[in-house]
């Protein structure tokens, strides 16, 4: 079931599927409306969500980088119309944007950093990378949520029999 929805999907609007490379250039170069760019989160965001809990095959980075950018340009071009004297480029929140939501999923705020610098090149966004990438990681950890990393081995372990603690 869930297969055929994602292959309907990919046969009417195939940018919205995939690792999202394509998707995220249009918006970042193209100045998406706040509409296009809040539907296209949310149906990748469920995507992920309903992918992982089929237990379906699939990366994480490419996804994760995607939701990240598209949060962050989502974010960007708001503050940008709410404040037009401020002068904002969106496409600085979306890199921001991209280290921050790695960091709260993977907490991993060192590799999301570097891998966002490394994509992009934008050392000048490291400061706000850290900031963000410092409130990415601290809500998970006050809500007591997993890495995903760990949560993915602890359901191969249930799934295979094995007690979740001799994995480690």
């Amino acid at each position: 079931m869930i297969s055929a929805a994602v292959g309907a999907l990919a046969w009417f609007l195939p940018a919205l599927v995939g690792g999202g490379d394509d998707i995220t250039q249009r918006m970042l170069s193209g100045g998406a409306p706040l509409t296009l760019l809040a539907l296209a989160f949310l149906l990748r965001f469920g995507l992920g969500a309903v992918s992982y809990a089929a237990a379906t095959p699939g990366g994480l980075f490419a996804p994760i980088l995607v939701l990240g950018a598209q949060i962050g340009l989502f974010f960007g071009t708001l503050c940008a119309q709410t404040f037009p004297g401020a002068d904002l480029d969106p496409t600085a929140f979306a890199v921001v944007g991209m280290a921050a939501f790695f960091t709260g999923v993977v907490q991993s705020p060192v590799t999301g950093i570097v891998l966002v610098i490394e994509m992009t090149g934008s050392f000048t966004m490291l400061l706000p990378m850290i900031a963000a990438s410092f409130a990415a990681m601290l809500v998970p950890n006050l809500l007591g949520n997993a890495p995903i990393y760990d949560a993915l081995r602890e359901r191969t372990t249930r799934a295979a029999g094995e007690p979740a603690e001799n994995s480690r």
